[in-house]
């Protein structure tokens, strides 16, 4: 019997290749499944999402309400900060209300790092600069293109580095403010799969995410070897450094990536809730 092909669409940033490397890399069986992967930007992904484009999709949690037509959401794969998040930067030290009506560079007005500015600062100006190439965003505030950034992946923790200052931490303003965790990054499956083979694909995928977690220091080896191969395209060495990839899954890649805890649910709920977005998440199994 011919294999039933399932689409994936994920992000180029490191937690998303460690939570499907065993789909790709042999390390766990799929038998009756076969996986195409196609990796792209988080507004890509998102806009892939709302035309239906794939069948498994990495998403902007704060996308969901937009697409809960046609996806359940999945309850593992999810990105969630806790006290941490996105961050907002500049070669100045502004405090969060000196954002108004500046020019700030974020990776799409789709994204629910925006949707969370917003709420810190609602007059920014947004300027939508593509996470890839990866160092276009610094380049737009070194040269004055916009008087600030928002950034997200493994932008967050490099930014120092480029004599940059932090303005707000996204992530430590929401757990401030509503004293739960911020999910960022959720994956969504196409509902006209149809149950048995949603639960089929969902469980696969539970299962590539545990065998990540469970060869950790290997797949971290493997990834900046990868990272290393890829250097043109990365447009900053430092991603391809095992230490900063092991920093960066610790963050975004672990026990609440392989199941979306009950208090990251109230996030999200709360997210949807002060944006006013009338929607019931429904959970894939």
């Amino acid at each position: 019997m011919k294999p039933t092909a399932i689409s994936l669409a994920y992000s180029v940033d490191t937690d998303d290749a460690f939570m499907f490397h065993a789909l790709g890399s042999g390390g766990i069986s799929n038998p009756g499944l076969t996986f195409s992967h196609r990796r792209a930007d988080t507004a890509e992904l998102n806009r892939l999402a709302l035309s239906g484009a794939a069948d498994v999709v990495a998403i902007s949690a704060g996308l969901y309400p937009r697409v809960a037509a046609g996806y359940q959401m999945l309850p593992h794969g999810a990105s969630v900060g806790r006290g941490f998040g996105p961050v907002v930067v500049s070669k100045h030290a502004y405090a969060p209300g000196e954002l108004a009506g500046r020019r700030v560079g974020i990776p799409g007005l789709s994204t629910t790092a925006w949707m969370v500015l917003r709420l810190i600062e609602p007059r920014v100006v947004p300027v939508e600069i593509p996470i890839t190439p990866f160092g276009g965003i610094f380049d737009a505030v070194e040269t004055g293109e916009v008087d600030a950034a928002l950034l997200i992946h493994e932008g967050r923790l490099i930014y120092p580095e480029r004599g940059l200052r932090l303005v707000v931490d996204l992530g430590v303003w929401w757990q401030e403010e509503v004293g739960l965790p911020l999910p960022l990054g959720v994956n969504v499956i196409r509902r006209a799969l149809g149950p048995p083979l949603v639960r089929q694909v969902s469980d696969l995928l539970r299962r590539s995410i545990r065998w990540a977690l469970e060869n950790r220091p290997a797949l971290i080896a493997a990834l900046a070897a990868q990272a290393v191969e890829g250097a043109a395209n990365l447009g900053d060495p430092a991603l391809a450094n095992p230490a900063l990839i092991d920093n960066y899954l610790s963050l975004y890649a672990n026990a609440d990536t392989l199941e979306m805890p009950q208090d990251a649910r109230r996030g999200l709920e709360e997210l949807f809730r002060r944006e006013a977005q009338d929607v019931r998440i429904d959970w894939a199994p």
